[in-house]
């Protein structure tokens, strides 16, 4: 079962674990509830752990790699684990785990090996460089019983079309926690981003 509503995912890649947990707190107060902590952040167990803690927000795992630090991520409280690639012991451990997985693929063939493999959903990735939308789409039309979340280059004017393609929902990474904007104090621009592509995504 997929454990967030969606249908856009904060995918937090930062340089520091101090500009991660202030891009989340501020993403949370214009009513983001679930986040994508990526492991190649600094200290990422650590903020995984310390978000889970607060039962209003759901905090995955990103760019999980490896069984160990999918072990990692669920210990600390992880309810779910992204992936940019397929990684078939760390999808076992998941659902031993009873853990939402979502391993990356980027064929029609990657796609439904994962969903076989048990992927509860499968991350389209790079969602702009594989063809954005339209790819989507003609996924769905041979393969419309496997959830898809497109990730990768999706800014705020796609999101509409990758949710009309058929996306349950999709993840944004540097165009929507933008790094910079978040150290040099420019957070009036993030909350009002956040504002916009939450309108955008909750639209008709």
């Amino acid at each position: 079962m997929i454990p967030f509503k969606g249908p856009v995912i904060p995918v937090v890649r930062t340089s520091t674990r101090d500009a991660a947990a202030k891009a989340v707190d501020l993403l949370r107060t214009e009513g983001f509830e679930t986040f994508e902590i990526t492991l190649t952040t600094p200290d990422a167990i650590d903020l995984i752990g310390e978000l889970s803690q607060d039962g209003s927000l759901t905090i995955g795992a990103g760019t999980v790699l490896q069984e160990e630090q999918a072990t990692a991520a669920i210990e600390a409280g992880a309810r779910f684990v992204v992936s940019p690639v397929f990684n078939q012991a760390v999808g076992s451990l998941c659902a031993q785990s009873d853990i939402a997985w979502f391993p990356g693929a980027a064929s029609p063939t990657e796609i439904h090996t994962a969903h076989l493999a048990g992927a509860t959903g499968v991350k389209i990735f790079p969602a702009a460089q594989l063809g954005g939308p339209g790819f989507l789409k003609a996924i769905r039309s041979v393969l419309p019983q496997i959830a898809l979340m497109p990730t990768g280059g999706i800014g705020p004017d796609d999101i509409k079309d990758y949710l009309a393609a058929g996306a349950f929902a999709v993840g944004m990474g540097g165009n929507l926690v933008d790094e910079q904007a978040v150290v040099s104090g420019r957070h009036d621009a993030i909350r009002s981003l956040a504002r916009q592509i939450l309108a955008l995504s909750r639209s008709d």
